[in-house]
């Protein structure tokens, strides 16, 4: 099966991609601020690229390498878990001292000081960077824009907290089953991706599905309704 020669992030959203490349596949909202940022699958993948390569070119991370993944639920992260899947590297949720990289909140830091290369995030809807960081952490937003929306992948094994790709992609799968999600739906969830199960559980079935994500961060229950209302969702999960 070529799928077996696959990277998660390529059995995930090349069917996507083939079939519906400029359809939402994650709108994100906070509704403590307010913000609403809406990606397609395609620009998904850009961003996703973007990530995989700097990941490889400025840190040096090989497929089987380590990344320490600690943020939250947020269209930034998608990317960059995508991102880090594509470029054949193992996602961990949690600070390791074993991680070649640690992905982080500024306010994280100080749970990554063991760890080699780090960069940082400030998740913000515009783009900005992370202002005042410690000498010898990369701020993200400004490093990522440089590197190319396309990307050669080299390899695939281990994806997730010790789980090779198979059972990552056979989770997702059964998990997409459980829930109902099928290629038509707009999912609206407000769940965590704290833990391996809530990211399969929360992200990862949705696209394994083909449906389309809502993450609503921060939700406002009276908001709920209009929300469901304006992005014609079909399933709603906690």
């Amino acid at each position: 099966m070529r799928e077996l020669n696959q990277t998660v992030t390529e059995a995930l959203l090349d069917p996507i991609l083939a079939r519906d490349p400029a359809g939402p596949r994650i709108t994100y909202y906070d509704d403590a601020t307010g913000a609403r940022i809406e990606l397609s699958a395609l620009t998904l993948a850009n961003w996703a690229a973007k990530t995989a390569n700097l990941i490889r070119d400025e840190f040096g991370i090989t497929p089987g390498g380590r990344v320490a993944v600690l943020l939250p639920a947020h269209w930034q992260t998608a990317a960059v878990l995508l991102g880090c899947w594509w470029a054949g590297a193992e996602v961990v949720l949690r600070p390791d001292d074993d991680a070649e990289l640690a992905l982080v909140t500024a306010g994280r830091l100080a749970e990554v000081e063991n760890v080699p290369e780090v960069a940082a995030l400030s998740l913000d809807a515009l783009g900005a960077p992370v202002r005042e960081l410690p000498v010898g952490v990369t701020d993200f937003a400004t490093s990522v824009r440089v590197h190319g929306d396309q990307f050669l992948p080299g390899g695939v094994g281990v994806a997730l907290a010790g789980m090779p790709v198979a059972e990552v992609l056979a989770d997702a799968r059964k998990s997409a089953a459980g829930q109902g999600f099928s290629a038509e739906d707009r999912v609206l969830s407000e769940s965590t991706w704290d833990t391996p199960a809530e990211l399969v559980d929360g992200l990862l079935a949705v696209y394994a599905a083909g449906a389309s994500l809502v993450q609503v961060v921060n939700p406002d229950p009276a908001k709920r309704a209009d929300r469901v209302r304006s992005e014609r969702v079909t399933t709603t999960r906690a």
